[in-house]
């Protein structure tokens, strides 16, 4: 397989315009093989000819890959250090030394700003929003192709916001309440849609406030923690089918004290209240259910939570992360078993993770 991963030893196979992808090969039986070279080398066989780019950025590509369980995740923190800059790091869980590498290319503007909405669709992460001290509230959005490794800009939001939810439900992306600037209107939320490039306005005076705590999508719908004028906290939940927003059941609202997470259909929540233990939500029941607590010596709070498969990916300072594999929750001595990934040297703050599969 190595003979592949570079364009050395295979220009010379680069056929002539028209022809096949390998002489004597049916070009689905190129893509079979082919589909099976690792991600990290992706870039090694699109510099082999325009061809093989068109290729591997194709839709047969990764529909092959994921047809045949190829497709690999990758985690993306955004995150800021000492001097407030931002900066974001990427990890390759398929990696056999597995370690946070910092992207090089990043929006020179949101260098310093703060509040940006972070969030992943299909294989595009995007960067929203944000503001600084001598920058109010912005409307621009970058999007970053993590199959080609480029950022672009595209459609502005519909009200410049910073500290707002941001969340992908049905392939389109929503931004929601957050402080806006003079022209914007704190109750609203957008939605974007990719493939109109555009994004609607919606308003509901009533329930969307301005400080939001965390969201979540589960059952289709998404859920924000708000806190009340008496510092009471409760939760909406937004459906998609009739565009409203409605009050959810106290009894989640209870427990949902940290970043959340996903796994089979079911909540999860780190609480770093006292240390991190994570707990699980019991829809059925309408209980919260401890998991079990990670080792102070594995994590540095305070942590992002990603959900990869049936693992969560629990990110603190420095980007010291801990696998928590949720079918084989397993406790010793009351710490959950997990794995670890050596922290950075350097104590940068996780704002936010999340993952794209290719």
């Amino acid at each position: 397989m190595d003979s592949v991963l570079g364009p050395s030893g295979l220009e010379e196979l680069i056929p002539p315009t028209g022809r096949s992808l390998i002489p004597g090969l049916p070009d689905d039986i190129v893509l079979s093989i082919l589909s099976r070279v690792p991600r990290k080398y992706h870039h090694n066989l699109k510099s082999v000819s325009k061809r093989w780019k068109d290729l591997v950025n194709s839709e047969e590509w990764y529909s092959c890959r994921e047809k045949n369980d190829l497709a690999e995740t990758w985690i993306y923190a955004l995150c800021r250090d000492k001097s407030e800059q931002v900066s974001c790091y990427v990890l390759d869980l398929n990696s056999s030394k597995r370690r946070w590498k910092q992207m090089k290319s990043l929006p020179s503007c949101s260098f310093k700003r703060k509040g940006m909405g972070f969030e992943a669709m299909g294989r595009k992460l995007y960067l929203l929003g944000g503001c600084s001290w001598s920058e109010d509230a912005t409307d621009e959005v970058y999007c970053y192709d993590t199959s080609t490794n480029s950022w672009s800009s595209v459609a502005p939001l519909s009200s410049a916001r910073c500290y707002f939810a941001c969340e992908v439900l049905n392939e389109k992306l929503y931004a929601i309440g957050g402080l806006c600037s003079n022209s914007g209107d704190r109750h609203s939320w957008d939605i974007y849609d990719p493939c109109t490039n555009k994004w609607e306005p919606c308003l509901d005076i009533t329930n969307i406030q301005n400080e939001i705590e965390g969201s979540i999508v589960m059952d289709g719908k998404i859920y924000i923690r708000q806190r009340s004028v008496d510092s009471q906290a409760y939760a909406l939940v937004y459906d998609p089918s009739s565009g409203t927003w409605e009050h959810s059941d106290s009894e989640m609202v209870s427990g949902w004290r940290g970043p959340a997470v996903i796994v089979d259909k079911t909540l999860y929540v780190l609480d770093q209240s006292s240390g991190t233990r994570l707990m699980m939500w019991n829809n059925e029941v309408k209980e919260w259910i401890p998991v079990g607590r990670f080792s102070a010596l594995l994590t540095r709070p305070p942590c992002q939570l990603v959900a990869v498969g049936k693992r969560i990916v629990v990110v603190g300072k420095g980007l010291s992360s801990v696998i928590f594999n949720v079918d084989n929750a397993r406790t010793m001595e009351g710490l959950m078993v997990s794995s670890s990934i050596p922290r950075l040297d350097s104590d940068v703050d996780v704002l936010s993770c999340k993952c794209v599969t290719l």
